[in-house]
């Protein structure tokens, strides 16, 4: 059967949690400050501490040294309204979830109602490590790369706790998929997970879509309509891109992540949610701060548990992983056996993938879309490169007092590198014939002339095309 310990200075407190974990079948026992805990930790290890934060000889996070990481055991810290940053600490150093006095015991019960899945689930998580080495994939995400595994490593810790996560990286990157990870390696995983994408609401609707709201409370609003945290209660809350949420909202936002209350729009009556909620942005959210886009005390407190999503040009051969992986899923669906040729493995491995894992499944599929039906290869189509947003290794560097002729050298060299060895495409960027393109090249020496005609010496089907 499982064991709570609850330590509090408070008896009353004592007393009703005691009360309310007692009805659902768990034995307790109780401590008055950290020496009394410390008698009843070794007269029985506890599935379950409640703790105060502040106790007469100490605090509850002195309790986390007395605990085996290794046990499992499950810490709620218990504080004041004056001292939820502190709750935000002990959550940063493992505590399962925080409660706010005067307690709420339908949250007590939530509580409970999750922790004795805990031990599964970690061990679940343990079970997806394993896979990951064999596979590369760690549920629903794929890529083994050094980068990768640290992301992993840090799902995995946060995953089966209450913190509030941020995830931040470029456009592409997988944010969303991250958090999905995040919500079914979770304690939540049988309720709801819903994405909200903040900049694709309407500034007018986005309160109403939020919160909700009542029939009658604005023009249009010809029924009761339930908004994303209620409908979300007992789940996880995706908000992409946070930093597009309008300002004012954002305070509401911050009440209800402290509070656990929201109203609907056109009317005064509270209503309780049980959310765990996950942000992301494709900003620097300390820039974001200092802009004016995001407020200061909303990213702090969504800001328990960072998580920073690599770039495709930081994930080494994940590219080719994820390459062959959405090639897969499409032979499965069409009932097809189609392989990349050698020119598209290497324009893979060579491209930098601004618009990251977005973009090479866009890829990937043209090049399937293009290939001929009685193919077993992909076709190879050109990337569509947009220069319009330089990212790391798209700027070219030429010295003062380097010739035009070198310049002009460098230049072409550079853009055929980011197209990939795409000679068509580097003509269409370059704004020159594809004939003046592979002249430039044979000029320019053996390297480069086997960069136009490959190692075989045999021209490739796009320069054929050039007169």
């Amino acid at each position: 059967m499982p064991h709570v310990l609850i330590v509090d200075d408070d008896p009353s407190t004592r007393e009703a949690l005691a009360a309310i974990i007692g009805e659902d079948g768990l034995t307790t026992a109780t401590a008055s400050d950290l020496r009394e805990a410390r008698i009843q930790l070794v007269r029985q290890t506890p599935d379950v501490v409640f703790t105060d934060l502040k106790l007469p000889d100490g605090t509850g996070v002195d309790l986390f040294e007395d605990l085996d990481p290794r046990s499992g055991v499950e810490v709620i810290v218990i504080t004041g309204h004056a001292t939820v940053e502190s709750a935000v600490s002990a959550l940063k150093m493992g505590a399962a979830d925080y409660l706010v006095k005067p307690i709420n015991m339908q949250r007590v019960k939530a509580i409970l109602s999750r922790l004795p899945r805990a031990g599964d689930l970690k061990a679940e998580i343990g079970t997806l490590r394993g896979e990951l080495r064999r596979m590369g994939r760690f549920g629903l995400m794929l890529g083994n790369s050094l980068a990768m595994q640290t992301v992993y490593d840090q799902i995995g810790r946060v995953a089966p706790t209450a913190a509030s996560v941020l995830l931040i990286g470029e456009s592409g990157t997988g944010k969303e998929v991250a958090a999905q990870t995040l919500h079914e390696l979770s304690l939540r995983r049988k309720h709801s997970f819903i994405v909200v994408n903040c900049g694709a609401i309407s500034p007018n609707l986005i309160e109403s879509e939020m919160f909700g709201h009542e029939r009658g409370s604005f023009t249009g609003a010809d029924r009761q309509h339930k908004g994303y945290f209620e409908r979300a209660n007992g789940g996880t809350l995706f908000l992409d891109e946070i930093t597009e949420m309008p300002i004012e909202l954002q305070v509401k936002l911050l009440r209800v992540l402290e509070t656990g209350m929201f109203m609907r729009v056109g009317t005064t009556k509270e209503i309780e949610t049980d959310v765990r909620l996950i942000a992301a942005t494709n900003r620097d959210p300390e820039q974001a701060v200092l802009e004016g886009k995001l407020r200061l005390d909303l990213y702090h407190r969504l800001n328990v548990f960072p998580i920073n999503l690599p770039p495709l040009r930081e994930r080494g051969k994940d590219v080719e992983l994820l390459g062959q992986a959405f090639l897969d899923e499409l032979n499965n669906r069409y009932g097809t056996k189609k392989a990349f040729p050698p020119a598209v493995h290497e324009m893979l491995a060579s491209y930098n993938w601004p618009g990251n894992v977005r973009e090479l499944k866009n890829y990937v599929q043209r090049a399937y879309i293009m290939s001929a039906s009685d193919s077993d290869s992909t076709a190879t189509v050109p990337l569509q490169i947009s220069l319009s947003k330089s990212s790391a290794g798209t700027a070219v560097t030429i010295p003062f007092g380097t010739s035009l002729a070198q310049a002009d050298r460098q230049l072409i060299l550079a853009t055929l590198d980011q197209c990939g060895g795409v000679k068509t495409r580097a003509a269409e960027i370059l704004r020159i014939s594809l004939k003046t393109l592979y002249n430039r090249l044979v000029e320019y020496g053996e390297d480069a002339h086997k960069a136009a005609v490959g190692e075989s010496g045999e021209v490739s089907e796009s320069d054929s095309e050039r007169h």
